[in-house]
């Protein structure tokens, strides 16, 4: 698998957020988003939220917490204490006014893109991908998470306001590169014989072919298809980014996602996620 590079894009993504966010009427802020239970504004505040994180914890070594001598949280407590983080900013910001929270927002965004361009892309990230599987990530996929979290949440806000997308391959393509490595972990559990893979295919300009093979120490991400795979996935560009960032319902993920083969091994592609839920 070859590198996603990210790093570049953090200043312009910020830019088109907040040129879009300039623009919004005050109804467009109160409107419900496909985060559930977030309008735009609580969108844009978790935004802000992970920027600030971001600046104190990487930049500043301010607030991180300690090492547990009982060990590392599991997946199901990591995700319990991040939605606990993030539901408290949101009610906070409920007293920030769009200006000011777009002003913070604009101050922001370039210090977290100038900490990101400051690593070694293969040096050791301050937190792991867990989405992912990773115990131990590279700057460069640390970088890419939080590249996709800038995006994803972005692309939320477009949805709820009718604005366009920003669906190019030169934004969306890292997107769908970076979800694909949370493939074996959501095929940990997923019994298959040696050389078994499922291929996936996303449709479109940002799309691309991928396939998970299993191999003796479990699932492994590779790019194209398999020549001879147990199962195929098909989807356009849309459905994959609402797929992978928990944006689609079991019944709609199944009526737009084409499936071919193994059905355990399809069933777990609809799982898939490269955001903790």
């Amino acid at each position: 698998m070859r590198r996603p590079e990210t790093v570049e894009l953090f200043l312009p993504l910020q830019r088109e957020l907040v040129a879009l966010l300039r623009g919004l009427s005050d109804e467009d802020w109160t409107r419900p988003t496909v985060a559930r239970g977030w309008t735009v504004k609580d969108v844009a505040a978790h935004l802000l939220d992970t920027d600030l994180r971001r600046l104190c914890a990487q930049r500043d070594a301010y607030g991180l917490a300690p090492r547990s001598p009982a060990g590392e949280p599991t997946y199901e407590e990591l995700v319990a204490l991040i939605n606990r983080l993030n539901a408290a900013w949101v009610e906070v910001f409920a007293r920030v006014s769009p200006r000011v929270l777009t002003d913070l927002l604009e101050w922001a965004g370039p210090q977290v893109a100038e900490v990101f361009a400051s690593l070694a892309p293969e040096g050791d990230a301050l937190y792991p991908v867990a989405w992912a599987g990773e115990g131990r990530s590279a700057n460069w996929m640390d970088a890419g998470r939080e590249y996709t979290e800038k995006w994803h949440h972005q692309a939320q806000i477009r949805d709820a306001v009718a604005a366009p997308a920003l669906d190019s391959r030169r934004w969306l393509g890292p997107v769908l590169e970076l979800s694909m490595y949370a493939l074996p972990r959501a095929f940990r559990g997923a019994r298959a014989g040696d050389g078994t893979a499922l291929s996936v295919r996303v449709e479109g300009e940002a799309g691309g072919a991928w396939h998970v093979l299993r191999g003796r120490s479990g699932w492994e991400l590779r790019e194209g298809e398999a020549p001879s795979a147990a199962a195929r996935v098909r989807l356009d560009a849309d459905t994959a980014w609402r797929l992978f960032f928990n944006a689609l319902d079991a019944d709609e993920a199944a009526r737009r996602v084409e499936t071919e083969g193994d059905e355990r091994l399809c069933a777990a592609f609809l799982d898939v996620r490269s955001v903790m839920v």
